[in-house]
């Protein structure tokens, strides 16, 4: 990594070592609206370098023990650690989230991840059978796919998708594609994969519900909303963006909601009280502010956010990309803000009656990543989290993850699953070997 005092300039890391790029894209701080940074506008020729590079490095790395693999994974993990903070501020500036998730979320969360996967790969097993009548033994293996960290195990190539992601999903040698995105960008990389039969993992996008029945805990059930809409700016594929809340308790939910979202502070990153920092481009802010106008024109309500409440920013970020967390009602199930994914602070409150009711609501869109269920009826959440379509459900709480279990979605939420079990599959080749004696 290279720069001056007054721009930083990113460099692709290929077989070990920093590789400067002929053309560059700017790189813009969300919370000021000012270049910050320019990243290289990599193409063809970088990743066929990154592919040779880890093609060259697959044989040693993969040939290493479980033992050694596991010794470099929670290596990587004590390097984070160390640089916890200065990662945090990295993070913050170019994402606009606050510096306080960063620093308690990303990069702890990074950290974990290295140490869980460290140890899960020591304890896999592989599978036996017998066949006596025929003399004959079965038995399987898992060979790897992909690479892990000498020189040419990890290559970062930036660049735009047109050109350095479909110069990488389309290249014969790249066995198998992991993304995270939008569904439009699946479908290409589907297309692009489709004639060398690629193994995919795509976890996309979601429209998450929120079911409230009325016997919920609206103390903690509030709060966690809340949360569970505007997190990070709402820029998280499990945010809710459509709360059912069962018709009894629909106002008093509805009053109490919005007074708690008004204390949700939105303010520069660096201040510690800020709950919410800025989004990640003005492009999509735009996008998001284009879906409040939308549903004003259908008649909806805005009850508070855009348009509502005023934004107070000092006079350095009144050109970020910062907008109030927004709360809708009186808006109908086919509506786009009630289909479409916002990726953003925007959230939609109708009413519900009935339990058969509201799961049909919930699965009327083309996604099914994560629900909510609030509820104190154990015999209900059970019900209503086997109806609904989704891949993840949590009652009565929000985004507690057991690294262990499958995370992913159904329907247009993507294929696949990630998680120790599911992780290594889908990073591995089985091989089933038969010995006759």
């Amino acid at each position: 990594m290279a720069g001056t005092k007054a721009l930083l300039t990113l460099e692709n890391f290929i077989n070990g070592k920093f590789v400067p790029c002929d053309s560059y894209i700017d790189s813009y701080d969300p919370s000021t609206g000012e270049v910050y940074c320019r990243v290289p506008n990599s193409g063809k020729e970088e990743i066929e370098a990154a592919v040779e590079a880890a093609r060259a490095a697959f044989p040693g790395w993969s040939a290493r023990s479980a033992q050694e693999r596991s010794q470099v994974l929670h290596r990587l993990a004590d390097l984070l650690e160390k640089s916890l903070e200065d990662l945090a501020q990295a993070e913050s500036r170019d994402q606009g989230k606050t510096i306080t998730l960063a620093r308690t979320m990303d990069i702890p969360r990074s950290v974990q991840n290295f140490r869980f996967f460290a140890s899960s790969i020591l304890h896999h097993t592989s599978e036996c059978t017998q066949m006596d009548h025929m003399g004959c033994l079965h038995y399987t293996v898992r060979t790897p796919v992909g690479v892990g960290v000498p020189p040419g195990v990890v290559n970062i190539v930036f660049g735009t998708g047109p050109r350095v992601g479909e110069a990488l999903v389309s290249h014969p040698e790249v066995p198998l594609i992991s993304f995270t995105g939008s569904q439009p960008t699946a479908e290409r990389i589907t297309q692009l994969s489709a004639p060398h039969c690629k193994k995919l993992s795509l976890e996309l996008g979601g429209k998450n519900p929120a079911i409230i029945f009325e016997d919920a805990n609206l103390e903690e059930c509030i709060p966690t909303t809340v949360k569970s809409s505007f997190a990070n700016q709402g820029e998280i594929c499990l945010c809710t963006s459509r709360i059912f809340v069962q018709r009894s308790i629909y106002s008093e939910f509805l009053k109490k909601f919005v007074e708690a979202t008004r204390m949700w502070k939105v303010g520069i990153p660096s201040d510690p009280l800020a709950s919410m920092g800025a989004l990640i481009s003005k492009a999509h802010l735009e996008k998001v502010r284009s879906y409040i106008k939308k549903a004003r024109a259908e008649g909806a309500r805005i009850l508070c956010g855009e348009g509502v409440d005023t934004l107070n920013l000092p006079a350095r970020n009144q050109a970020g990309y910062f907008m109030l967390p927004t709360v809708i009602t009186d808006i109908k199930d086919e509506s786009c803000c009630m289909k479409e994914e916002i990726f953003g602070p925007v959230t939609c409150v109708v009413p519900f009656d009935s339990e058969e009711e509201v799961i049909q609501r919930a699965n009327n869109v083309k996604y099914g990543l994560a629900a909510t269920v609030w509820s104190s009826n154990v015999g209900r959440v059970h019900r209503v989290a086997k109806k609904l379509q989704s891949g993840l459900v949590w009652t009565n709480c929000w985004l507690i993850r057991e690294l262990n279990l499958p995370f992913g979605g159904m329907k247009s939420s993507g294929i696949g699953r990630e998680g120790a079990k599911d992780s290594y599959e889908f990073f591995t080749e089985i091989k089933t070997i038969t010995i006759k004696h």
